[in-house]
């Protein structure tokens, strides 16, 4: 009783069972569940999947690159850099665990394959390693900003004195 108030009233605003999908998002009680947008129809998890994937892969990239050019700025100033020994370990382990989460995701996408029943434990296992390794590269390279900032704003201050 409560959807077909609902549907004749969304047809007296002017609208049809195909209704505008702000007002179902307003009026959620009062839609019938038959009716799905365009938009949602028309959604492509396998597209939207794949640009998850590249987009995470160029986070990764810039991530990598960051330590890199972190790693070359410490090497460079040498042992005068007030961390050098801490930020040196720090990013080698941040970039180790980097390289192992891109050769698990590699693993994950040439061995594996989804679609196989036997397959499903293992990738979801590879998949959670993987988060693991980015996690904790993550966290390393958190208390890396924090030291590798604490040079930079030291030497700020020297340059301006």
């Amino acid at each position: 009783m409560k959807m077909e108030e609902g549907t004749e009233g969304g047809k007296e605003n002017g609208t049809s069972d195909n209704g505008n999908c702000d007002e179902l998002v307003t009026k959620e009680q009062d839609a019938p569940t038959d009716i799905v947008c365009d938009e949602v129809k028309g959604l492509d998890a396998n597209r939207y999947a794949t640009k998850k994937t590249v987009a995470q892969g160029m986070l990764d990239i810039a991530l990598l690159t960051s330590n890199a050019s972190q790693l070359k700025y410490v090497l460079q100033v040498g042992p005068k850099h007030e961390f050098y020994t801490l930020l040196v370990v720090l990013i080698s382990i941040s970039i180790v665990l980097q390289v192992m989460s891109a050769v698990v995701a590699v693993i994950l996408s040439f061995i594996f394959n989804i679609n196989r029943q036997n397959d499903h434990r293992k990738a979801e296992l590879l998949n959670n390693i993987s988060l693991i390794f980015k996690v904790f590269s993550i966290t390393v390279n958190i208390i890396i900003s924090i030291f590798y900032s604490m040079q930079i704003d030291s030497d700020a201050r020297l340059l301006s004195l």
